[in-house]
């Protein structure tokens, strides 16, 4: 949605303006309009996030969608306060990941690292700033934003962390030793996770992406530059998060 003056100029995204006989555009080709209107759940929003990254207003169709700021009953009333401008605009953190120089897809909840093979542990080391910070056999390893901290990361015990707060968790997956616990880390460090079994894994990059990481790959996470952006009305997070929870 482009907002020029007191009118708006409507661009559909191509695939749903095949279905409705429309013209559209590419997403990747809607990184210069003025809000994106998402309708589904988190995951549209992750899509979406992973071909552009403009202002995102997400109207929940889906489950629990935290992302989500507009409940479908809302639809109509919010789409009108967004074309009045009458809200704000929240960012959240992001995860950038790079895999030895070469940068992936950024991420707004979780990168996950996991074995390739069922019932295959594997040895991780991680070094936060260049210092040791976990050696772990695990089945993999979660390192998650604040956004992500309700989602992957809070299913292996992570915990909850407020949007607001800068950092990251890292979380192992059905670790070998059972004291190994997840991590809070400050989201202006840098981690490095070094793979010491020499098989193949799998990371998932905000559950859209998945790459091959090989076994002397190294891979180094840190704050990506380019936050994600929300329409953000009314509401708290700990009433929303419980909300949710509780469903």
């Amino acid at each position: 949605m482009d907002i020029i003056g007191d009118r708006a100029e409507t661009i559909v995204e191509e695939k749903l303006a095949q279905k409705l006989g429309m013209d559209g555009q590419a997403l990747v080709d809607m990184c210069d309009i003025d809000v994106l209107i998402t309708i589904g759940g988190d995951g549209t929003i992750l899509h979406a996030l992973q071909r552009c990254n403009p202002i995102i207003a997400g109207i929940n169709a889906g489950q629990l969608g935290f992302l989500t700021e507009i409940p479908r009953e809302e639809m109509a009333p919010r789409i009108s306060r967004i074309l009045t401008g009458d809200y704000e605009v929240g960012e959240r953190l992001r995860l950038k990941v790079m895999r030895n120089d070469e940068r992936l897809l950024d991420c707004l909840n979780e990168a996950v690292l996991h074995t390739s093979h069922v019932s295959k542990m594997h040895h991780f080391e991680v070094l936060v700033d260049g210092r040791p910070a976990m050696n772990v056999r695990a089945d993999g390893l979660i390192i998650s934003t604040p956004t992500g901290s309700t989602s992957y990361a809070m299913s292996v015990g992570g915990p909850i962390i407020d949007p607001r707060v800068d950092a990251f968790v890292m979380a192992p997956i059905a670790p070998f030793n059972l004291a190994i616990r997840p991590l809070v880390i400050p989201a202006n460090s840098q981690i490095e996770v070094r793979h010491i079994t020499k098989k193949e894994c799998v990371m998932v990059l905000d559950g859209q992406e998945e790459v091959t990481i090989r076994p002397d790959d190294v891979l180094r996470l840190s704050r990506s530059e380019n936050p994600a952006r929300f329409v953000k009305f009314e509401g708290d997070f700990y009433e929303k998060a419980w909300k949710k929870l509780r469903m």
